[in-house]
């Protein structure tokens, strides 16, 4: 009994270096700057300051890169990752260390300084900006007392059955006036921008010969809009959205097969429907100034488009169907995160001219090496020079319809 409680006590000393062994890995978690409790691998968190607001970031592990906490940072600030400065404890945080190697610890506090003209948008997210022009909003503040509601007289309405265009832009108005249903079938063209309208009711759908209805600078929302009686619109052929307040765009809106152009910037849109693939007519698309981090893939569907314009938006990558895209003449990329195009564009887009690529991470190495480069280069420069061979002596506008033919 005696030998068996000798044995134990022999045994308890041999188990004592397990606690000082796990202190030592805890010490050395501290002095590289990674804690996180006992968990070697666990999550960061730490806050970034940016023009005078603080970004929590959480959730990192201390392998990830700084150039993974530049990319979760693009979205947030608008800012390019190649624009990023990224400084902690006085250090300036380079690209392909990681968390852990740049002594990062949980809880750190990280500088981010942009460099200009390296963003997307209208630049690097500062404070919340109002979605109004600012022409829109002098125009509500002087006029609002005035009069809510624009008075139709007589003579105008005649007018609007006469001509077909209907012009109501900057009344300040608040509702659609019952005087353009009244214009019924002969209403072609409606100019309602730059008001505070927040509906399109079902009424619209009472226009039936109207081609162009104009929407901008709004205060229209998702739910506001009946893209119904929008789609029952058979020769509707332009609608504009621009500066609103939407966010996302129906299953419904594949519905406007008649559409030609259509135009959302200034938005907050963070995708685009799959539905738009059914607008085989459209020609011009501008969605830029929007929140849009993927395009769908059937946008390839969409085969008379001339003119996209997406610029301004959180894109990393295209889809590889834009290839079918083969009347694209112009294709506006400026301000997105993205590193490659689609290894199609330039060998079947056979008559893109104009491509911008203006801050993105694509360089003319990778042009260079895309297939089908050469061409598109060519076919760019006698655009170029067709229309400076057009240029009016003494004039330093172009020819807008030189590179038409």
């Amino acid at each position: 009994m005696n030998n068996l409680q000798i044995i134990h006590q022999r045994k308890l000393p041999r188990r004592r270096p397990t606690p000082r062994t796990h202190c030592n890995l805890q010490r050395e978690e501290m002095e590289s700057s990674v804690t996180g409790g006992e968990d070697s691998g666990a999550n960061i968190s730490l806050s970034v300051k940016f023009s005078g607001r603080t970004i929590p970031i959480t959730n990192l592990s201390p392998d990830s890169t700084i150039k993974d906490l530049k990319s979760l940072l693009q979205p947030l600030t608008n800012v390019l990752p190649r624009g990023q400065k990224l400084i902690c404890k006085g250090k300036l945080l380079v690209d392909g260390m990681t968390l852990k190697e740049s002594e990062v610890a949980n809880g750190s506090r990280i500088m981010l300084m942009a460099s200009q003209g390296l963003h997307q948008g209208d630049g690097p997210i500062l404070k919340q900006a109002p979605t109004r022009p600012i022409s829109r909003a002098n125009n509500a503040t002087t006029l609002g007392k005035e009069k809510t509601e624009v008075s139709v007289d007589k003579n105008r309405l005649d007018r609007w059955k006469a001509t077909g265009v209907i012009g109501l832009r900057d009344y300040n108005l608040r509702a659609i006036p019952d005087e353009v249903w009244a214009c019924g079938a002969s209403a072609r063209v409606i100019e309602l921008s730059n008001n505070a309208i927040p509906v399109v009711p079902a009424k619209i759908g009472c226009l039936s010969s109207l081609q162009k209805l104009f929407l901008s600078a709004n205060d229209i929302l998702d739910n506001s809009i009946n893209w119904e009686a929008l789609a029952s619109l058979k020769f509707l052929t332009v609608l504009s959205l621009d500066q609103n307040h939407l966010t996302t765009l129906p299953p419904a809106f594949g519905l406007l097969t008649s559409l030609r152009q259509f135009h959302v910037a200034n938005n907050k849109l963070s995708s685009l429907p799959n539905e738009i693939g059914l607008l085989t007519k459209l020609e011009v698309l501008k969605v830029n100034n929007n929140r849009i981090s993927t395009m769908p893939t059937c946008i390839g569907d969409c085969i008379g488009l001339i003119e996209i314009d997406v610029s301004s938006n959180l894109l990393s990558e295209l889809p590889e169907t834009f290839g079918n895209l083969h009347n694209l003449k112009s294709l506006c990329l400026s301000n997105n995160g993205l590193k490659s195009l689609p290894s199609t564009l330039f060998k079947k887009c056979l008559r893109l001219t104009t491509l911008d690529l203006h801050n993105t991470e694509i360089t003319m190495d990778v042009l260079r090496q895309t297939e089908g480069w050469e061409s598109f280069d060519e076919r760019r420069r006698l655009k170029h020079q067709k229309q400076l061979d057009f240029r009016v002596v003494n004039s330093g506008a172009f020819d807008e319809g030189a590179d038409k033919s």
